[in-house]
């Protein structure tokens, strides 16, 4: 009996532990059946996120009318702004001087000065600043007497206006008069709810409808209170509590955190700011008062041209791509927009060979897409959306085109926009000839746009060119990529989406750009549709609060107006592939900047450049240029012409050194020294290069030039004497002026050299005295040598002797 319950107790120990190794079995099982049901299944929408509401006017405020002033008068003056700062690295003056250069204003930043005498004003009776901003208004109101003087004589007599900031700190008094103006600061401040003023005169883009409701961040806040009625409030808020600032009336009352100065008081227009940049309103005001306190001559217009591209159509993993409902909100969207965007449209970019590469439901939203392919613009990508530059045969490249082409066709894609996008903006910038070349055969592409040009970031020096027939726009970024599908998973936090719409940086493109093309993806618009809810978004808002006039125009009537406005951007300025690291990689594995030149002779003409170029050649480590058959030992690569052949031509120019650390490669053309453009052009493609310059008597330069053309027979030298040539009156017949420019011009040597130093360090730059060149040639290729840094030194005195015959004949040509 004893052994049979010890069977009994052993059995169910037994049956215990395989009941708990059954239960641990079944949970492990469990937990692998619940991952992969949470990875694999849909994920479970939440409701979509609405576009915010449109405007509210129920709070506008209203101030009695006051006594406004006409415009300032500022034609005397230069459209230049004068920048006093504290420092050039606050993020002030960066907030300054981004607003600036995205509106391509032109300005000149100076250290405030504090017993300092300013910067010249004028030059030959013209103000040299249309503008003047201070980072801090201290600065300009402590200036000493002779100063101030200065600078309240020149605003008055130029018509100059003045921007300042005043920030307060834990050292600033609560309540103090601002010295020599009828106007008190209380500063340290917290306030709430933001309003406008309708009869503020500097209003332009800025529209006084709204009201910034709630509390304003920080409590560094300063408001302005003045008697006076040359004083005019912007913008006002009313205080968090009573008890911040006893010294004012009622916390209720609404006090003046941005002022405008009417002039009244002393005849110069101000505008005062109680804080710096950091809320988005008072970037907007900031732009109004500098249009305002320059008659707007440094103002854009009120019109905005908006173009939203969706890239990738029919290209997209399973899970991104648009369904039928996505299509749909597509449409409500485009014709919601339409109404408060004349012309807008959704801008589509395909793929053919990706569709119906989704699942069943995605595959019939492209369906959808095709079915209403005549409510929306399309432009092509590459069949493949592989990146243009990888193909280095132009007939490879145009076979993928082809067939993209042939898809549209056979499913009636409307392919007339003469637009198209690169897929990741390879071959756009740095230039790709195959593309451009393939681009016009197969679609006879006119307009493409890029966010590469010049660079990636900043985006505020995006800019456009032309090259090849085909006009190259900006691109724009709005905050959405193909990763940001869901609203609650922005990067971040939605309130960074919200933020960049309701007045940051998505809301600041559009209002420092007179044109926005913006780039977004398929999966912007399906699940979460943050491309709808963005654009529909950041339409209300602008029109809440500014009067600028939304438009879209098609991408060929929008280059047209692009480079009307721009007209000074079309002519490309080509950069090093090699300096970014982004143009690298969408430059084909072919190219190598190794081919460019290392130095540059630059001339001018009859001092010696070809004796030079001639001794040069003699070093086994150096390399001049394959000859051009119209220009021969010169390409004139940066001053003609042939600059809008673009780099992929210039190299070709150049054979690849067998040693790139100690091989040299140069170019001579003796045309680029008087050049205006060719310093600008130089640095941007060779900024490390090394530059030659040969100067003898600019008088003998000047007669060697006229023999040279008398040589050449032209008529206006045989038929006039060299000092009828120079001493030639504005009357004389034009190619006698002509002859006399070519003979006078080049030898303004301090002006071009100014020039080229304003692009190239002086330690870059070695100037040659010509007539040492002739007399003693040993010593100058000597200095030659050490200045390009050569490692094989080679003894010019055994060389010139055997070549002796060769450099007389060099030295008789060149300098005639």
């Amino acid at each position: 009996m004893v052994k049979f319950w010890k069977f009994v107790r052993s059995f169910r120990q037994l049956e215990l532990h395989r009941l708990i190794l059954m239960l641990m079995v079944f949970s492990l099982v469990s937990m692998c059946l619940l991952a992969y049901y949470v990875t694999n299944s849909p994920k479970i929408k939440e409701a979509l996120p609405l576009a915010i509401s449109d405007c509210n006017n129920q709070h506008r405020v209203s101030q009695p009318p006051r006594h406004h002033t006409p415009l300032l008068d500022s034609s005397r003056t230069d459209p230049m702004v004068l920048i006093f700062a504290e420092s050039i690295y606050s993020q002030l003056i960066q907030e300054i001087v981004t607003i600036l250069e995205s509106s391509r204003f032109k300005y000149r930043t100076e250290i405030a000065p504090g017993k300092g005498d300013v910067p010249t004003l004028t030059d030959k009776g013209r103000g040299r600043f249309a503008l003047i901003v201070y980072e801090n208004i201290l600065k300009y109101v402590n200036l000493d007497a002779w100063n101030r003087e200065l600078l309240d004589k020149y605003c008055v007599e130029y018509g100059v206006g003045i921007i300042g900031f005043f920030k307060a700190n834990e050292n600033s008094l609560l309540s103090a008069q601002l010295k020599g103006f009828p106007l008190y600061l209380h500063s340290n401040l917290g306030l709430k709810d933001y309003h406008i003023n309708p009869n503020a005169p500097l209003l332009y883009v800025t529209r006084a409808n709204q009201v910034e409701q709630g509390p304003l961040p920080g409590d560094d806040w300063t408001v302005f209170q003045s008697n006076h009625s040359t004083y005019e409030p912007v913008l006002l808020a009313s205080t968090k509590s009573a008890e911040y600032i006893p010294h004012l009336s009622t916390h209720k009352a609404l006090h003046a955190t941005v002022i405008q100065d009417l002039g009244l008081h002393d005849g110069i227009q101000r505008v005062f700011f109680g804080n710096t940049l950091n809320f988005w309103l008072h970037k907007l005001i900031f732009v109004d008062a500098i249009a305002y306190l320059t008659g707007k001559r440094l103002c854009l217009s009120l019109d905005r041209y908006l173009l939203v591209d969706i890239d990738d159509i029919f290209v997209g993993k399973e899970g991104t791509r648009m369904k039928v409902l996505d299509v749909k909100a597509l449409l409500l969207s485009q014709n919601k927009l339409r109404t408060l965007v004349p012309n807008f449209t959704f801008n589509l970019g395909f793929s053919g060979k990706f569709y119906h590469t989704g699942a069943s439901q995605e595959d019939a939203g492209d369906d959808m897409l095709l079915k209403h392919r005549n409510e929306f613009w399309w432009f092509p990508h590459m069949w493949s959306h592989m990146q243009p530059h990888l193909f280095h045969n132009e007939t490879v490249l145009a076979d993928q085109m082809k067939l993209n082409n042939q898809f549209a066709l056979d499913h009636g894609i409307p392919t007339n926009m003469g637009y198209a996008v690169a897929p990741h903006h390879s071959g756009v910038y740095p230039v790709h000839t195959q593309l451009y070349k393939a681009w016009k055969s197969i679609w006879g592409i006119k307009v493409t746009s890029t966010e590469e040009y010049p660079h990636l970031k900043p985006a505020r020096y995006r800019r456009g060119f032309i090259h090849n027939g085909i006009r190259v726009l900006p691109r724009q970024t709005c905050g959405l990529f193909t990763h940001t599908i869901f609203y609650n998973e922005y990067p971040g936090g939605s309130k960074e989406l919200d933020k960049s719409i309701q007045g940051g940086e998505l809301f600041l493109t559009v209002l420092l750009n007179p044109i926005s093309i913006f780039m977004t993806h398929l999966s912007n618009y399906g699940n979460d549709r943050l491309g709808l809810y963005t654009f529909e978004s950041l339409v209300k808002f602008v029109q809440c609060w500014t009067n600028l006039k939304l438009q879209t125009l098609p991408p060929v009537e929008l280059a047209a107006k692009y480079f009307e406005l721009f007209p000074e951007e079309k002519d490309p300025l080509w950069q090093n592939p090699c300096d970014d690291r982004r143009h690298k990689d969408i430059w084909s594995k072919e190219k190598t900047c190794d081919r460019l030149p290392k130095f540059l002779i630059i001339g001018p003409q009859k001092t010696g450049t070809t004796a030079l170029h001639f001794f040069l050649s003699l070093h086994p480590g150096i390399m001049s240029n394959f000859p051009s058959p119209v220009t021969y030992e010169e390409i004139q690569f940066f001053n003609g012409a042939n600059y809008h052949k673009g780099i992929d031509w210039y190299m070709e120019f150049f054979p690849i050194p067998s040693n790139v650390s100690t091989d040299l490669t140069f170019e001579k053309s003796a045309n680029y020294f008087e050049s205006e453009v060719v310093p600008k052009r130089a640095a941007a493609l060779l900024p490390r290069a090394k530059i030659i310059a040969i100067l003898i008597n600019p008088a003998e330069r000047a007669y060697s030039w006229y023999q040279h053309q008398r040589a050449h027979q032209l008529p206006a030298a045989l038929n006039f004497t060299f000092h009828q040539v120079i001493s030639a009156s504005p009357d004389a017949p034009r190619e006698v002026r002509l002859l006399q420019s070519r003979c006078l011009l080049p030898g303004w040597y301090a002006t071009h050299i100014e020039r080229w130093l304003a692009h190239y360090q002086p330690s870059q730059l070695l100037i040659v005295n010509g007539l040492q060149l002739r007399n003693n040639p040993v010593a100058v290729m000597e200095s030659v040598q050490k200045f390009l840094g050569v490692t094989l030194h080679l003894n010019y005195t055994q060389a010139l002797i055997d070549e002796s015959f060769c450099y007389e004949m060099a030295s008789i040509i060149d300098l005639g």
